[in-house]
């Protein structure tokens, strides 16, 4: 399975997983400036696949193009034989399947996913070993440093894993209980990647070429995993992976180009999920876009509180000559 993970990750970047941001529309933004990097979808609930779907695809959350590719599928979970099945049908869709044991919000660790697994090594293995048997494609794991400070199990966790079947690894320098506050501690992902066979990405607060080169020199990781700094700029994978292959640094989007990457972002919204719905569904990336633009506050708020197509196209016109 080497061969077929390295080939995945031969850009050595990945775009990390996150529920509700990398959907269908921001994957293909992303691969739009990035053509080789790891897209990785957002969390699919194994339960989900079991009880809402049946069987039935064709629903946003698969949405894929031929370009898409390499591209990882993320299934959430806690019964090896949901996650067995949600594996067999995602196959056909997927280069990579990822198994997540890292995110730390309170509805997922209640329900035993996500980060509760590093609390449950043994079942965690059994997952594993599970999503091997439904699926030809390598599989990977994503978990963080542990639950709490005090229960930082990362290094064995790894071993399990890899011991399991895992064939990658992603891991946030995190604990649960930090969520995303602090910062994430790059020295500590050392230890693990000493300790394993297997590639390891190091995920968190990987913002920028320079954060990138940091996070690989700290962690001595094999890539680096980018979630939130893609947001607001989706050329970042594509610059982060051109500059380790080249040495080359490719300058950020200027404000403008911002303002036109957040126009089609809207417009490909709106096409996926129709007017009324895309509209409230951008206001959470308009931040991210609008960081360094003046009265980026004011602008945000305009923003969030219009409804009206046609008004927030004027707004987003008229940024293209703001800061310019």
């Amino acid at each position: 399975m080497s061969n077929r993970v390295n080939n995945l990750i031969a850009s050595r970047v990945s775009l990390a997983p996150m529920a509700g941001i990398t959907d269908y529309v921001l994957r293909s933004l992303v691969r739009r400036y990035s053509p080789e990097v790891l897209l990785t979808t957002e969390m699919i609930s194994s339960e989900y696949l079991a009880q809402t779907l049946n069987g039935r695809s064709g629903t946003e959350i698969f949405k894929r193009d031929e370009n898409h590719s390499p591209i990882s599928y993320q299934i959430s979970g806690h019964k090896p034989d949901m996650m067995r099945k949600a594996a067999e049908f995602l196959t056909q869709y997927a280069d990579m399947i990822d198994i997540n044991m890292g995110c730390p919000v309170n509805k997922v660790v209640k329900g035993q996913d996500g980060c509760a697994l590093m609390r449950n090594p043994e079942l965690a293995a059994e997952l594993v070993k599970a999503v091997k048997e439904g699926t030809t494609k390598p599989v990977s794991v994503k978990f963080r440093l542990g639950y709490t400070f005090d229960e930082m199990n990362f290094v064995e966790f790894g071993i399990k894993m890899q011991e399991a079947g895992a064939d990658f690894i992603t891991i946030h320098g995190r604990t649960r209980s930090q969520m995303y506050s602090g910062t994430a501690d790059w020295t500590k992902i050392k230890d693990l990647k000493t300790a394993v066979d297997i590639p390891v990405f190091a995920n968190g607060d990987i913002t920028s070429i320079d954060t990138a080169l940091k996070c690989l020199e700290l962690s001595g990781a094999d890539g680096a995993a980018v979630g939130r700094g893609a947001l607001g700029d989706p050329t970042l994978l594509g610059r982060i992976s051109h500059y380790l292959k080249t040495g080359e640094r490719l300058v950020p989007p200027s404000m403008e180009e911002k303002s036109i990457m957040l126009k089609k972002h809207l417009d490909d919204e709106i096409k996926l999920r129709g007017e009324n719905v895309g509209i409230k569904f951008m206001r959470k990336f308009y931040p991210y876009y609008l960081a360094g633009f003046k009265n980026a506050k004011t602008l945000r708020t305009k923003l969030v509180l219009e409804e009206n197509y046609e008004n927030i196209v004027k707004i987003i016109n008229e940024l293209r000559f703001v800061n310019i």
